[in-house]
């Protein structure tokens, strides 16, 4: 007989190791504060602080998808690059730490 697990299906874990975001040569982030989330089934991801993201690269885009467990993301693009980043500008409940940072697809994060 199966059991459920008892872990939460996603968990936040604050870090202090540096993430660098660069696409086409282009630094995009450099942060020492971001907060991994770690949700069952998917790939680690890593939200940085506005602060540390180069906003004024970035436009964005009229792509929205929801998540039953974060909420609504907004997505930005960088030029010809299609939604390479992610928001949740206001999460569901418990997810609030990862408010107004972005995530950026694993592929262009160092």
């Amino acid at each position: 007989m199966a059991t459920a697990s008892t872990e939460p299906r996603i968990t936040l874990h604050p870090h202090a190791r540096r993430v660098r975001v660069i696409l086409d040569g282009t630094p995009l982030a450099d942060t020492t504060r971001a907060i991994e989330l770690r949700e069952r089934g998917y790939p680690p991801r890593q939200y940085l602080p506005r602060d540390d993201v180069r906003m004024d690269l970035l436009t964005r885009s009229d792509t929205v998808t929801h998540c039953p467990f974060k909420g609504d993301a907004a997505y930005f693009s960088l030029g010809e690059h299609q939604d390479v980043a992610w928001s949740y500008e206001r999460p569901l409940e418990g997810m609030e730490e990862i408010a107004g940072r972005l995530a950026f697809y694993e592929e262009i994060v160092e």
